[in-house]
């Protein structure tokens, strides 16, 4: 007999890492809520602002291999800890000591990215405990990041601008603290533990060729959405002369939204397939991407279509992470590291780009029209797949889950 999701699992790790996960995603995306009133400190370019947002996204990618191999060698609770430890340090001694150049401001993006790598630790911690037919409502439930990032969008720009941006980094750390207490007690790894793999085998992963389309894949969903959350507070300030606040005020809403709708991503993958569900997404977020780069003037239309945007990358990062574990679940971790790190950098494309369109043409459309580009094109690479992924490893002869 077939056990229902709530029984199928370990419910206090699923919500654990659901926070632990949340919480960090709120670090590492917090230079977006800031950055208008950073650049006006610094008086940034267009082109720094969006280096500046971007570079914890960058950071947290190249971590996440990092994190991955850690999760293998010492299992997904420990390098959770180890990972929050690092991120609790380095923002203590921002808030403690002052930011003080651009310089230190990238520096700090590097060590958040310890926060964005908790993707690789979050996701096995939780997969590990479920059978892959709830694969994508598990990871869908940890992925939702709903509350966390937020509120950064909401009351980070409102904080700064009451008692300064530095100290934001200080008061973050009361329920990042919180959270991590409630990461050590309740959090568990699953009792059927992987050997730790060798280096060649990490290598032999990137041998097949599904790694890299799966890599392609979430560099897409996840980056289109980090991207978008990274960027959203200061295209709104630009394009529609909103304030930090209000700017941040439609971010929330955006994130909100798209994080909300990422277990039901995963929840619709793995009732009608991944494959089904996330050729939708695609579809539809190639289109809304290349109808906001023609420079929506009216502010309301600007924000309906940001929310869609957020919404479909969210159920498509759930889509993508209920195929993943059907084709690698003995190398979860590792391919957890090794998407999470390919979705990161295309979170790292987007919101850099889109800062240094805004600074050679005036406008954000190249930008934006080239990240629709990559969105189409992995559609087409989904579509040359799709008969053999369903005919091999997601046939029902090998797995009951829907591909």
């Amino acid at each position: 007999m077939k056990q229902g999701f709530w029984s199928a699992g370990h419910n206090a790790t699923l919500f654990s890492a659901l926070l632990y996960f949340d919480i960090s995603f709120m670090v590492w995306i917090m230079m977006g809520p800031l950055a208008i009133q950073i650049a006006s400190d610094f008086y940034l370019t267009p082109s720094q602002k969006g280096l500046m947002v971007a570079v914890p996204v960058l950071s947290g990618a190249i971590l996440r291999i990092f994190m991955g191999i850690l999760v293998d060698q010492l299992g997904p609770k420990m390098a959770g800890i180890v990972g929050q430890v690092i991120v609790i340090i380095s923002l203590f001694f921002a808030w403690s000591l002052g930011i003080q150049t651009f310089e230190h401001i990238l520096i700090l993006g590097i060590f958040l990215g310890f926060a964005g790598a908790s993707f690789a630790v979050a996701l096995p911690l939780a997969s590990r405990w479920y059978p892959p037919r709830h694969q994508g409502t598990a990871l869908g439930i940890v992925g939702a990041v709903i509350l966390g990032p937020a509120l950064a969008s909401l009351f980070a720009p409102s904080i700064a601008l009451a008692y300064g941006w530095n100290n934001v980094f200080g008061l973050v750390l009361i329920p990042l603290t919180i959270v991590f207490l409630l990461y050590l007690y309740f959090a568990k790894d699953a009792p059927n533990i992987i050997a730790p793999k060798k280096l060649s085998e990490y290598i032999g992963v990137l041998r097949d060729e599904d790694a890299w389309w799966f890599m392609f894949f979430y560099s897409v969903t996840f980056g289109g959405f980090v991207g978008l959350a990274s960027s959203l507070p200061v295209y709104f300030n630009d394009m529609y002369a909103l304030s930090p606040v209000h700017a941040g005020y439609f971010t929330a809403i955006c994130i909100f939204a798209g994080s909300l709708m990422r277990p039901f991503g995963g929840r619709l993958a793995d009732k009608q397939g991944g494959i089904r569900t996330l050729t939708v997404m695609y579809i539809l977020a190639g289109l809304f991407l290349a109808l906001l780069s023609i420079g929506v003037e009216n502010q309301f239309v600007g924000l309906v279509i940001s929310i869609i945007l957020m919404i479909v990358f969210g159920m498509g990062n759930g889509a993508v992470f209920q195929l993943v574990p059907q084709r690698f679940r003995k190398e979860i971790g590792i391919m957890t590291g090794l998407v999470g790190m390919a979705g990161g950098v295309g979170g790292f494309y987007l919101s850099s780009s889109l800062g240094y369109s805004k600074e050679l043409t005036g406008h954000y459309s190249i930008g934006m029209l080239f990240f629709s580009g990559l969105v189409f094109l992995a559609l087409f690479g989904l579509m040359a797949v799709k008969k053999r992924w369903r005919t091999t490893w997601g046939s029902a002869l090998v797995t009951s889950a829907k591909v």
